[in-house]
């Protein structure tokens, strides 16, 4: 990527410049990252103090109940966590087809699988953390406590939400203080939140799994027809994984692994390679068609194959990833017409992202979810904690790996990235927002990797999104002309707004030079309300 090119989009932003960093999509979110730095925390501190204050002023994406992954540079490697929650124990196909048939449910309690992101928060702090636990939440408290003025992205999806959720137990009584959204700028404050995270940062996560606030979920959950239990809580544990990738225009993409949607962007990414973009422009109607015919490739596979790894037996990450089998998928993308793919069998072999970095090298992607907006809708009385819905991740067919089990986790939407070259990291980056995540990987690294534009003006082009059969959604911003070849293809192009964050929202933090000295440069998607902030 070339950080001086000019930004060819209309936008209203610049890309920042700094040697410590944070960026999210929240302002305060930032800040409160930006705080920790200047308290001489590092890289994980902000992230954690980030993702925490994220929780409270985004609450139509994210909060106290939700599931995180990471990926982090440590100054020497990768590491990758997965904060993802796993089954209740009552949990199996049974289960589901007596309370509630053939579907599985959207919202309630029978969608939360075990909370994973304050044990995250824990995790990553207690490993790789300078600061002490208690005051990466500080921030987070003070929102909670003194309430702050909701933003007007914010305030539109939390407006869109509450005909959906009001009847969901707690919600109407958690989010609609006067009966109602808040409105732009309106403050809201969250007491009961700001008590949960006093007792959550006093105890490093214990109440929120062990304690006090285990017992309040647990019966909440079967007053209300839910089976998670305290023995269910108590016994979730995140996990520390390697990360899986593919190497894209001289450089190497690293995703979580399965049970999220990573690989997608991956396996995309590696037909792309061998596909020579680079002949073609940008914006042109051929690299825009082989671009979408990737991603479309890449969704067959990872809808009928991704779950959980210790599940994917029959095939796995590795296969769907090898460069023999990705060639020969490469091989079905016809350059003149769009085409409706079906999966292959390779041989055997509402979410929030927040990033930072610091001038001694650490970086960290970091993505927190509660999965559609609220999740589940239901936020347990007395705590602030609400809930995610990830369960709906689930399938009751039995023959597809990602069937839901006791202690299993669920397929997940929501997936950090790194970049690095040679061994040396170059970018941690991430854009949020269901199945347009890979789709948002893809588009915005062969902008900078392949074209060489810089963070902030592969935010702000045009994006697409893959629907279904040969649907594609596209922002309203896309040149006509080019709606018109992709249309001539036999794609069916749809211009929509941007409706729930349908075209993703990106945050970027590059190192500007491979020894560090030089900084970061760093970008935040002008589709939400967020920045980058740093010193």
């Amino acid at each position: 990527m070339n950080p001086t090119a000019p930004n060819p989009y209309r936008t209203f932003r610049s890309p920042v410049f700094a040697r410590n960093v944070v960026a999210t999509s929240q302002p305060l979110g930032a800040q409160a990252g930006l705080r920790m730095l200047l308290a001489g925390g590092n890289a994980v501190d902000a992230a954690i103090a980030a993702a925490a204050a994220m929780a409270i002023v985004e609450p139509c994406s994210n909060g106290l109940g939700s599931d995180s992954f990471a990926i982090l540079w440590d100054g020497q490697r990768l590491h990758g966590l997965n904060s993802s929650g796993v089954a209740p124990a009552a949990w199996n196909p049974g289960y589901f087809r007596k309370k509630h048939g053939d579907k599985f449910p959207l919202r309630g309690w029978d969608t939360v699988t075990t909370p994973g992101a304050v044990a995250g928060w824990v995790a990553l702090s207690e490993r790789f953390g300078k600061l002490p636990f208690a005051d990466l939440l500080a921030p987070a408290i003070e929102l909670a406590e003194r309430g702050y003025g909701v933003g007007p992205v914010t305030a539109d999806k939390w407006a869109k939400a509450v005909p959906l959720l009001q009847d969901q137990p707690g919600f109407a009584e958690a989010f609609m203080p006067r009966g109602r959204a808040p409105l732009p700028g309106e403050r809201f404050v969250f007491k009961e939140a700001a008590a949960t995270l006093r007792k959550i940062a006093a105890t490093k996560g214990d109440a929120f799994y062990r304690g006090e606030i285990a017992e309040k979920l647990a019966a909440h959950a079967k007053a209300n027809g839910g089976s998670m239990t305290v023995a269910d809580l108590d016994a979730y544990r995140p996990m520390w994984v390697d990360t899986i990738s593919k190497d894209f225009a001289g450089h190497t993409v690293h995703e979580i692994p399965p049970n999220g949607q990573g690989i997608a962007a991956l396996m995309a990414l590696g037909m792309l390679d061998k596909l020579d973009l680079g002949r073609f422009g940008p914006d042109s109607l051929e690299s825009q068609h082989l671009q979408i015919e990737a991603m479309k490739l890449a969704f067959a596979d990872t809808y009928r194959w991704v779950a959980d790894a210790a599940s994917m037996t029959q095939v796995t990450a590795a296969d769907l990833l090898s460069d023999g089998y990705l060639s020969e998928r490469a091989k079905l993308i016809d350059p003149k017409r769009a085409t409706h793919f079906q999966h292959g069998t390779p041989p055997r072999g509402g979410t929030i992202y927040l990033t930072a970095a610091d001038e001694s090298g650490m970086m960290v992607s970091l993505i927190q979810s509660n999965y559609m907006g609220f999740g589940s809708g239901i936020v347990v009385p007395g705590t602030g904690v609400s809930l995610q819905n990830r369960g709906h991740g689930f399938t009751l067919d039995e023959s597809h790996p990602n069937v839901v089990a006791p202690g299993k986790r669920p397929f997940h939407t929501i997936i950090p990235a790194f970049l690095t070259k040679g061994g040396v990291p170059v970018m941690s980056f991430g854009v949020m927002g269901g199945n347009m995540q890979p789709q948002g990987h893809l588009q915005t690294l062969v902008r900078m990797l392949t074209y060489g534009q810089n963070p902030q003006a592969a935010c702000d082009a045009p994006r697409w999104k893959v629907a279904t059969g040969l649907a594609i959604d596209t922002e309203v911003t896309m040149d006509p002309a080019l709606m018109d070849g992709l249309r001539a293809l036999g794609h069916d192009m749809v211009p929509t707004p941007d409706a729930y964050m349908d075209y993703g929202s990106g945050q970027f933090i590059a190192r500007l030079s491979a020894d560090r000295e030089d900084g970061y440069i760093a970008a935040s998607d002008s589709r939400r309300e967020g920045q980058a902030v740093g010193f």
